[in-house]
């Protein structure tokens, strides 16, 4: 087995970045949670090749990179699929794929989803921050500098003993349509919302803009007859909290978000459904569903 692989990115992709499961425990101090935005994939990706929850993965968000692999590894892709090629081959996806010395993973067009996260069998060189890999726009580049991806990034991964074939069948896989139906709680400041705007809220979908990134999903449509509370307390936020802005715009806040806000908080999205959020892209279709807390699971 090679001592030490390199992959060499020709073209660094729309955004590409190195994430984990992020910087749990550092929200008191103002620090963003970070991490993959779709833990699912990310996890499953891992799986595959029987890494630990923890391994990093590269989170390739639309339009993807073009890599060169100095050697032999085991790879898995999950996810979004942006067509990916492995020299001029398609590459499959939910399954352990080897790599040699010379090959080249690129991606194509968006057939479905919105990110699709590369798993590596191995121990990543990286320098860690916080007890994480995570790149976050809100932390800065020099925390992490080989975290986000740039044209003639390098990254070294040390290869581990390649592990025996694994295949998820095509009925194991999600899927993405345009339209998702995302699960919520209500929010801290649910009741200071009149029933019609929440009405408005749960029987309409929301249209994802083009300002939506890492920190939050904008939303193009504007709940009616909303009217702002003239001062509104900075409160905690978690991934998944739906704000409402002045303008009656609503916002679901993403891993890189801040970790407070002065927006009222209609609504938290499940942690499960956080994954399906994820892969909604510019364009895409949300609608909301309210449960109970003992309905989490339903």
């Amino acid at each position: 087995m090679t001592k030490e692989v390199t992959l060499h990115f020709s073209k660094p992709g729309l955004l590409t970045t190195v994430q984990d499961q992020g910087r749990l425990g550092y929200q008191a101090f103002g620090v963003p949670q970070a991490g993959v935005l779709d833990m699912s994939s990310a996890q499953l990706a891992n799986e595959i090749l029987q890494n630990p929850a923890s391994t990093p993965v590269l989170e390739i968000t639309l339009m993807g990179p073009v890599i060169t692999f100095s050697g032999r590894c085991q790879i898995a892709l999950c996810g979004a699929d942006l067509s990916p090629r492995r020299n001029e081959e398609p590459c499959p996806m939910y399954e352990t794929v080897e790599m040699a010395a010379g090959d080249v993973l690129r991606f194509g067009r968006v057939v479905q989803g919105c990110r699709v996260y590369l798993a590596i069998r191995g121990v990543w060189q990286l320098k860690p921050w916080l007890e994480s890999y995570s790149y976050s726009a809100q932390n800065g580049e020099e925390l992490t500098p080989d975290s986000k991806i740039k044209r003639d990034s390098r990254l070294r991964v040390s290869p581990l003993p390649y592990v025996a074939k694994r295949i998820y069948s095509e009925r194991e896989r999600p899927s993405y349509p345009n339209t998702q139906k995302i699960r919520v709680l209500a929010g801290p400041e649910f009741e200071d919302f009149s029933n019609y705007v929440i009405g408005h809220f749960f029987s309409n979908n929301f249209t994802i803009t083009a300002e939506s990134n890492r920190m939050g999903y904008r939303l193009a449509e504007g709940l009616r007859d909303f009217i702002p509370k003239k001062e509104v307390i900075s409160s905690g936020i978690v991934p998944g909290t739906i704000q409402v802005t002045n303008a009656g715009l609503p916002i679901v806040l993403l891993a890189d978000a801040q970790t407070s806000g002065g927006y009222p908080r209609l609504a938290n999205v499940l942690r499960d459904d956080l994954a399906k959020m994820a892969q909604l892209k510019p364009g895409d279709k949300v609608q909301f569903s309210l449960v109970a807390p003992d309905g989490m699971n339903n």
